[in-house]
């Protein structure tokens, strides 16, 4: 009696989502390693080698009377400039990312053929975004975290304007609401067009509304302080908003332009002046307040997207 002994037959498993999604974007997951890479490295630069030859050369040749900037006070600087312009385009990245990818797919056919095998198109969208919204926002909190370490380690006394965008942004929860924010803008782009290159530019142009607007509407996210005096008396390394005059009553109103003139000052019945301002102390209150509106936005963006891609696939 011979036994006979079968080989087994290899069996390929079918890739799942998270691997294709992988595969799909992989160029694209490339250029975000080389963006994160280089953010990470000049914020650590300037944190590590870079920070401290900034700061003996600062004790060195600065004083009372002026700084003659070195070549290392200089590099410095331009590392950790860089660095926030890096983490300032990571949301438009991230809507390129996003527009581009289900653009594709939509132009290609290859998310309705996702669609018939195995994929529903909720659970199709919901995978293409979910794989780069978690390596994007991985990304941007370490980032947010090293520019947070080098902003408090402060080597070089040179006052950073802490209500600058460029600043304001990548130094709180704002650098990590902004991209995925992007992410959503870019997918809802990508449903309303269809097309690559069309998605990515109605993509960067709602994106650029959406920080634009809520860059003009930030000073107002938080009631300003307000300092009284004889003159304008507004603190050091604040963000100035308005200012006028005094009346008898308390009233706040425009400077008359006349402080000069006593009698000019008392037929507007001014008795002094008033500034607004947002002090070092607001920073949390306006960056928490603002990345509540900008997660409420991208909730409903993302809610406008699965409706229309359910709508359209019904």
């Amino acid at each position: 009696m011979t036994a006979l002994a079968t080989a087994p037959t290899a069996r390929t498993r079918a890739a799942g989502p998270v691997h294709a999604v992988l595969r799909l974007q992989r160029g694209v997951l490339i250029v975000w390693a080389v963006l994160f890479t280089v953010a990470a490295g000049a914020l650590l630069w300037a944190y590590g080698p870079g920070g401290n030859a900034a700061a003996a050369d600062w004790k060195r040749k600065c004083g009372a009377h002026g700084c003659d900037w070195s070549a290392a006070i200089t590099n410095y600087h331009l590392a950790y400039a860089g660095a926030e312009f890096l983490i300032g385009v990571i949301p438009y990245f991230a809507t390129a990312l996003a527009g581009a990818v289900v653009g594709r797919e939509l132009e290609n056919g290859t998310a309705r053929l996702a669609w018939t095998q195995s994929l529903t198109p909720t659970r199709w969208l919901a995978t293409t975004l979910a794989v780069p919204a978690a390596l994007i926002a991985t990304g941007s909190t370490v980032l947010v975290l090293l520019h947070r370490l080098l902003y408090d380690a402060h080597q070089v006394p040179i006052t950073w304007s802490w209500w600058n965008a460029e600043t304001f942004i990548p130094n709180g929860t704002l650098g990590i609401a902004y991209p995925l924010l992007g992410l959503a803008v870019g997918a809802l782009a990508g449903l309303l067009q269809r097309r690559l290159l069309t998605s990515i530019g109605l993509g960067f142009a709602a994106t650029a509304l959406a920080l634009t607007t809520l860059g003009f509407a930030r000073p107002h996210l938080w009631p300003w302080a307000t300092s009284t005096g004889a003159d304008y008396e507004t603190p050091r390394n604040v963000l100035y908003g308005d200012g006028g005059a005094v009346t008898s009553t308390g009233a706040h109103i425009a400077d008359p332009m006349c402080r000069d003139s006593t009698a000019c000052l008392k037929a507007h019945d001014v008795t002094g002046f008033y500034s607004e301002y947002h002090p070092a102390s607001h920073f949390w209150p306006l960056q928490l307040v603002e990345t509540g509106i900008v997660l409420a936005v991208t909730a409903l963006v993302l809610a406008a997207a699965f409706t229309l891609l359910r709508r359209r696939t019904a």
